[in-house]
């Protein structure tokens, strides 16, 4: 005989209109605490696909759905689960339907799914040759086309996504890869006032380095924007002399030669000097930021630094740039 849970999840299936809104509903509340995720768990197999299909539903019992899933899937091994009956699909699909209402839920859903493998996978679809990359370049166009005019910013949290998706390999790959130019249209939403995208998008870059010994030349590509998007958080707040700047290309010299806004969060610049760590590391990529006036750009903002862990963030790159003779001149030894 059914219990009461078994009951109320049964009515996510009903014909009627108003008895299915009143269970989702319940159900929604019902995963805002730790026990109730708990014990919702142990119904995963029966709670999970009518939740999913309420999706496509209209707003009043789509947003709910959306919102127990997005709590349930902060449990790794609920959000495995939904994983393997193809969830990201299903968001993806319902994300990209005209006139979708609940966006911002269904990316928070796509947030908590890659951070598994498994989701990575899914939303690159890496077995699928015909439809490969095909998900990340919808949400990149959309997080780069997105307004946060009026309506919010519904696709700021694709940020975090696309965090996640540089951490595996062939995630970075996908982004780096020239032909589809995702990594110059995220670097360019650095601009943003969100710092949510700010540090999504310095998180990104960061994670694309550490494919630097074998892409390097895909990542000095798109120098123009990468090396704004690095240098800028991590220059300090002073207004640099005209003889640092002269040695530097336009876009960091224009922006170095006026009052510009700090980047007040540490994590940031920490991610910036730990990508500019890993592109050093690279003989040619030593000459690329010596040759936009990198190091005289580090001891400028070292000089303004006050949080330790970006001090010595910054210690290690000049550590590795002394090391090679002068601070930041490539060294003449073969």
């Amino acid at each position: 005989m059914a219990n009461e849970l078994e009951e109320l999840i049964g009515f996510l299936s009903s014909p009627s209109p108003p008895i299915k809104k009143a269970a989702v509903g319940i159900l929604r509340d019902y995963t805002g605490s730790d026990d109730g995720l708990q014990s919702l768990g142990r119904y995963s197999s029966i709670v999970l696909p009518p939740l999913s299909r309420l999706l496509a539903e209209n707003k009043v019992v789509s947003e709910p759905a959306a919102q127990a899933l997005v709590n349930l899937s902060q449990k790794p091994e609920l959000a495995g689960k939904m994983v393997e009956m193809g969830m990201v699909k299903m968001a993806m699909e319902v994300l990209y339907k005209k006139d979708c209402e609940i966006i911002h839920f269904l990316v928070m859903l796509l947030v908590n799914l890659t951070q598994l493998d498994a989701g990575v996978d899914s939303l690159i679809k890496s077995g699928d040759d015909k439809i490969h990359g095909l998900y990340v370049m919808k949400l990149v166009r959309s997080f780069c086309s997105s307004s946060s005019e009026n309506k919010g910013d519904p696709f700021e949290h694709v940020a975090s996504v696309l965090v996640n998706i540089s951490k595996r390999e062939e995630g970075r790959k996908l982004l780096l890869d020239p032909k589809r130019g995702l990594l110059k249209q995220i670097i360019r939403q650095f601009d943003s006032g969100s710092m949510l995208r700010k540090k999504g998008v310095s998180g990104t870059i960061r994670n694309c380095c550490f494919e630097a010994e074998n892409q390097l030349q895909n990542l000095l590509l798109i120098s123009e924007f990468l090396w704004p998007a690095l240098l800028l958080p991590v220059a300090g707040n002073k207004i640099y002399t005209e003889q640092d700047t002269s040695k530097m290309p336009l876009e960091l010299a224009s922006a170095l030669s006026i009052e510009r806004e700090p980047v007040t969060d540490p994590e940031i610049r920490v991610q910036s000097l730990e990508a500019i760590y890993l592109l050093v590391l690279q003989e040619a990529g030593r000459s690329a930021f010596w040759s936009v006036n990198g190091p005289r750009i580090l001891q400028v903002g070292y000089e303004d630094e006050e949080d330790p862990k970006a001090m010595e963030a910054y210690e290690r790159v000049g550590s590795l740039l002394i090391q090679e003779g002068s601070f930041g001149e490539p060294s003449t030894d073969k």
